[in-house]
């Protein structure tokens, strides 16, 4: 996929915002203890990449209730939907001056379209080692579903389905979309919000 940064310049993307807040201690140690563990930059990457993915649940999966949207609150709760989830993964790796976006699919919410749609994020990081930027998505892997950190195939969550109407947008954000942090705050149940109160477009 040919993706389309939203910005030329690569500062853009290792900027600190409210719901990626890097330099919240608890962000800055688990980055330092990654970091340590690596043997360079892609090395990094994974790791951080694999601990969002595998410690962090996905809140639907263990049927929580609980909202998180800042990074730190990922974190410290350990769950969070994609929206939460993405944060952290771009708190990790900007915290250590990895440019990380944010992009986004449009995905049925369930199998098939009758179900209605939403919007799915995950990362793009832009690797010094391969000088391009490739997509990762920390959703969190299950039954029929099996992300990976891949420097030579994309192997994201998701096959979009174009036939289904889904679209895989190609921007890479600089910041989460307004609408996906929008639908956290406002919400108070994530069971409920999930099947009812996900952004369906960008």
């Amino acid at each position: 996929m040919n993706m389309i940064p939203e910005s030329n310049s690569i500062e853009d993307y290792v900027l600190e915002a409210d719901e990626v807040d890097f330099k919240h201690h608890a962000i800055q140690e688990l980055a330092a203890e990654l970091f340590a563990l690596s043997s360079n930059e892609a090395d990094f990457v994974r790791r951080a990449y694999e601990y969002v993915r595998d410690e962090i649940s996905h809140s639907w999966d263990i049927q929580s209730s609980r909202i998180t949207c800042k990074a730190s609150e990922a974190l410290h709760y350990k769950e969070g939907i994609c929206y939460a989830k993405s944060n952290l993964l771009c708190a990790l790796l900007r915290s250590n001056g990895v440019p990380t976006g944010f992009c986004y699919q449009r995905l049925t919410l369930g199998d098939t379209p009758d179900t209605g749609y939403c919007i799915h994020a995950l990362n793009a990081v832009y690797l010094t080692s391969v000088e391009r930027w490739i997509r990762l998505d920390a959703r969190g892997n299950k039954a029929g579903i099996h992300a990976e950190f891949s420097l030579d195939e994309e192997k994201l969550a998701f096959a979009i389905r174009t036939e289904y109407d889904e679209i895989d947008y190609p921007i890479i954000y600089t910041a989460p979309n307004p609408k996906t942090m929008d639908t956290l705050k406002k919400h108070t149940d994530c069971k409920a919000m999930y099947l009812h109160g996900l952004p369906c477009e960008l």
